[in-house]
């Protein structure tokens, strides 16, 4: 192997490395502009926030509708990942659980426009749906199981009855500036609580 080789074989992760933090940059600029301007903003919006050209955009995200899943999936994997790391470093398992439900809160609360865009889709949004799901309900249960063997909660909590719920509580918080879903979701995160003898 000469050292032309070996530079070669060296560049191409980075290359993927600096792929991946680019489509990151840009699914966060996305999701971002997404919550201020809807998912019908103008891409040259999400470009500028994201330092990136149009076209950049466009080789990743042929479509609005492919950009729109893209964040989408991007905001479920972050909200799962951040389940394990919350539980790690809380306090306790209650207060891990709290706050994983105040940031599933915070992502129902601003997908906007997600269905409208995947409404001529009906098996595209399936598909989300099921992603959502798949990713989402374990995390939630292990949250759930860790504060129930503390015995800060009771054991009988279903994790996508809660996450339902929840989901339910979030419905038209974006368009209702006097209800504050957050406040309510913290209620029924609070209300989950063993009562102490």
């Amino acid at each position: 192997m000469n050292d032309s080789d070996e530079d070669a074989g060296q560049a191409a992760p980075a290359r993927r490395k600096d792929a991946r933090r680019n489509q990151k940059a840009l699914l966060d600029a996305a999701a971002a502009v997404f919550v201020t301007s809807g998912v019908e903003a103008p891409v040259r919006d999400i470009a500028a926030r994201a330092g990136v050209g149009v076209g950049t955009i466009y080789r990743h995200f042929p479509t609005r509708a492919d950009l729109v899943i893209g964040v989408y999936r991007h905001q479920v994997d972050a909200c799962a990942d951040a389940g394990p790391a919350l539980l790690a470093t809380s306090p306790s398992p209650h207060s891990a659980l709290g706050q994983w439900i105040n940031l599933f809160a915070d992502f129902l609360v601003t997908k906007h426009g997600l269905a409208a865009v995947l409404q001529a889709d009906n098996a595209g949004f399936e598909a989300l749906h099921a992603y959502f799901l798949d990713r989402l309900v374990p995390v939630c249960t292990k949250l759930l199981e860790a504060a129930a063997v503390a015995g800060e909660i009771r054991p009988d909590i279903d994790a996508y009855q809660l996450m339902r719920g929840v989901g339910n509580l979030c419905i038209g918080a974006d368009s209702d500036p006097r209800y504050d879903a957050r406040r309510i979701v913290e209620l029924l995160v609070a209300g989950l609580r063993r009562p102490r003898h």
